[in-house]
């Protein structure tokens, strides 16, 4: 087995648990959508890109109110959520043309949610073969495509919401 060693990652692990602010409550507040790459406010959630995005076009729909799960979300939450998902798909459908895609909620740490303490939705475009060699094997991702350019690309489908 090869290691590779990360030491300057310590930090952060040693603080991921004491984090003092909430990245989706910060973008809630602030008002620089395209530099948050923030592609829709509605009254409820919003829609932007994944910074760190397993494929082209990796978009999220997050709660506006900071809640961890489901179960802790209202009706009127939840439906903005799908629904805005729903338009995700049809955006990302017409842009991308991709074979199929992955959607859903990572709810906890063990579920592999990133952010633990803020309900969202991942909307992740698939095409046959983009989980490659590199991806299994490098355990590194190939994007052909720099987030602004995404952003370019999809945000007049949701300024026509």
């Amino acid at each position: 087995m090869d290691r590779l060693w990360t030491p300057w990652r310590f930090e952060y692990i040693r603080n991921a648990d004491k984090a003092q602010s909430c990245v989706f409550c910060e973008i809630i507040d602030d008002t620089r959508d395209a530099e948050n790459l923030v592609l829709f406010r509605g009254a409820h959630a919003f829609v932007l890109l994944n910074l760190f995005p397993y494929t082209s076009g990796h978009l999220m729909c997050v709660a506006r109110r900071h809640i961890s799960s489901m179960t802790a979300a209202r009706a009127e939450e939840l439906h903005e959520i799908i629904e805005l998902s729903r338009s995700c798909e049809y955006a990302l459908r017409e842009e991308y043309r991709p074979d199929g895609f992955n959607m859903g909620f990572n709810v906890g740490r063990a579920a592999g949610a990133g952010v633990e303490h803020h309900l969202h939705m991942h909307v992740l475009p698939r095409w046959v073969g983009d989980s490659n060699f590199v991806s299994v094997i490098g355990e590194t991702r190939v994007l052909p495509e720099e987030l602004p350019a995404t952003y370019k690309r999809l945000l007049p489908y949701f300024e026509k919401l």
